[in-house]
């Protein structure tokens, strides 16, 4: 099962012609992720502890169907894909507005930083579980590391 969310929209999601502007999708796709890292152990908080977080390589938005102001929409996330160690990782986001018609599709690639040293790292062991327990797509792949290429 994915994991969603529902949200009320809110006026400053809107542009001129009154349809979701193009940045706020991607900022409901980011909410998901983080209401799923808090759902499951990882909230902010943690990741200062942990002096780890989350960094985005590319972002793709496919824009489908219009969302009007004043609409609810869901959000649905599911992983992509995830190298062994969960270094790098891609998460897959589709928003359907208040009909349940599919609105944009986002699609997210990542690693975890090292917020101390600035650099790429590996996540702890007990980041293993919380993505185990990620709906997966059904292309869902393992994602070599360079060095494993």
């Amino acid at each position: 099962m994915k994991f969603q969310v529902t949200f009320n929209t809110k006026w400053s999601d809107f542009d001129p012609n009154r349809h979701m502007r193009h940045t706020a999708y991607n900022d409901y796709a980011a909410e998901v992720r983080v209401r799923f890292f808090q759902e499951h152990g990882l909230s902010i908080n943690e990741f200062a502890k942990l002096n780890i977080g989350p960094i985005l390589f590319k972002e793709e938005t496919t824009f489908l169907k219009e969302i009007h102001i004043g609409e609810n929409i869901t959000v649905y996330m599911e992983l992509e894909g995830v190298s062994k160690g969960i270094e790098r990782w891609r998460f897959s986001h589709q928003i359907f507005n208040k009909d349940g018609i599919l609105s944009a599709e986002i699609k997210v690639y990542g690693a975890w930083i090292d917020l101390v040293k600035r650099k790429l790292t590996a996540p702890p062991p007990e980041f293993l579980k919380i993505f185990e327990e990620l709906p997966k797509t059904e292309n869902f792949i393992e994602i070599p590391l360079k060095s494993e290429k």
